[in-house]
């Protein structure tokens, strides 16, 4: 995607990728205008973003993250989002180069509406909720200072941000239904497919004598392979899929293919628990968790090929003007 910006005809050697970048970014207007109205939102966010003094003395939303991720192995993630959003950035720097820029006021609108629920979050003392308002006011600032198609063409990358909103214990709400739905599917498989004498109790997999066997776990439940598998997924739809309707439909493959990737692997460990024994299904269990992510990855990819040819058989419909709309949305 990378591409000389030097005039045609000049004698030039390329371009390195920090020169590249540099031109790149020269050729945005208001640049003045959006880095002083960047640094004052996360100001506001620095100094007075943060209520919930019971988990960190800190007025700072960024220093409350830190503290969280710090605390929570499962949300270290959370710290990678922004750099993957610049890199997808910097991945289509060429078509954000030709979207024409300019103000556009009613960004104005959406940074209010971000002020508006960090306010809220802050009144009731809910630092996730005032992380929104910070990324919607952020996406809005954009939107203000280079103009509406430029929030079209980066409403995924910016649609990642969310991502950095740590789960916390809020994830067990997601992990219990989630390590039950598990739990059924493998025993079903287990017991009424091929026999086995297994049976369910809540995410509990038990002998028909009702002496435990295995727990889905909720490292297992698939709550963590669920929110990789959304970034990842959004990552993969907008770097290959040009529609918004394909992308969202590739987003949501990320529900049904982590609990597909999870089963598989429970499934795993109890036929290979029937056949070698308990200890060698829990050896199963603990080494093949990158199953979930091979099943996983297997059927987005299957999901984007799909897409990419159904848009092919489509054919264009309409205008090249229109297509290129089209491609930034």
């Amino acid at each position: 995607m990378s591409g000389n910006l030097s005039t045609p005809g000049e004698n030039l050697k390329p371009l390195t990728l920090p020169e590249e970048l540099r031109q790149w970014w020269s050729v945005h207007p208001s640049k003045v205008l959006f880095l002083s109205l960047l640094i004052l939102w996360c100001l506001l966010f620095h100094f007075l973003g943060n209520s919930t003094y019971t988990y960190v003395d800190t007025r700072s939303l960024f220093l409350w993250l830190k503290y969280i991720v710090t605390i929570s192995p499962d949300d270290d993630y959370c710290v990678l989002i922004p750099i993957v959003v610049v890199g997808l950035l910097i991945w289509k720097r060429d078509e954000l180069r030709q979207i024409p820029k300019m103000i556009w006021w009613p960004g104005f609108a959406i940074v209010a509406l971000g002020l508006v629920i960090h306010i809220a979050g802050f009144m009731v003392q809910q630092a996730r909720v005032s992380m929104v308002g910070f990324i919607v006011g952020l996406y809005g600032l954009t939107g203000l200072v280079w103009g509406k198609a430029w929030l079209r063409a980066t409403f995924f990358p910016m649609f990642l941000l969310g991502f950095c909103i740590p789960l916390g214990t809020l994830a067990e709400v997601i992990t219990l239904p989630l390590r039950k739905l598990v739990t059924f599917i493998s025993v079903g498989i287990g017991h009424g497919l091929l026999g086995i004498d297994v049976q369910q109790n809540g995410s509990q997999i038990l002998d028909l004598q009702g002496r435990p066997l295995y727990d889905v776990a909720p490292a297992c439940s698939g709550i963590r392979s669920l929110i990789s598998l959304l970034a990842l997924t959004t990552i993969y739809g907008f770097m290959t899929l040009n529609s918004i309707w394909t992308r969202m439909i590739i987003i949501l493959t990320a529900f049904p293919l982590a609990v597909v990737g999870n089963v598989m692997r429970i499934s795993s460990v109890i036929v290979v628990g029937e056949l070698f024994g308990q200890k060698a299904g829990m050896l199963i269990e603990q080494k093949l968790g990158f199953l979930t992510f091979a099943v996983a990855i297997a059927g987005m990819l299957f999901m984007g090929r799909l897409l990419r040819n159904k848009n092919v058989e489509d054919g264009p419909t309409e205008a090249s003007g229109q297509r290129w709309k089209e491609s930034v949305a």
